[in-house]
């Protein structure tokens, strides 16, 4: 699978490619808890990825309804989430490093 994790036109970018998922978020900041990273952009939560249910699958939310009634979710390697954590820590974006600390040993 093809990543890219990177900062572009003010907001961060995270994108993950492969051949049966493409999964793509621009984001101001990562509001972590600890089974949870929700994505946020202009104040408003626009996705986030979590834990399905305590099984090894991680999925990745993002909302398209208007209301935010609407949702698209895509699995995703815990490679690619811990790729995304690291760059969003390094570049400011986290908004609670100690509860990332938390995800990490709970989710990562």
């Amino acid at each position: 699978m093809k990543t890219i994790v990177a900062e572009r036109n003010g907001l961060m970018l995270a994108r993950i490619e492969g051949e049966d998922r493409v999964f793509e978020v621009n984001f101001d900041s990562i509001e972590p808890t600890d089974v949870t990273l929700r994505f946020r952009r202009d104040g408003e939560r626009v996705g986030s990825i979590y834990n399905d249910d305590g099984t090894k699958q991680t999925m990745a939310r993002l909302t398209t309804g208007r209301d935010g009634d609407d949702f698209i979710g895509v699995e995703v390697p815990k490679e690619f989430v811990a790729e995304l954590l690291d760059a969003a820590s390094e570049a400011g974006r986290v908004t609670d490093e100690d509860a990332a600390d938390g995800y990490r040993i709970r989710v990562l």
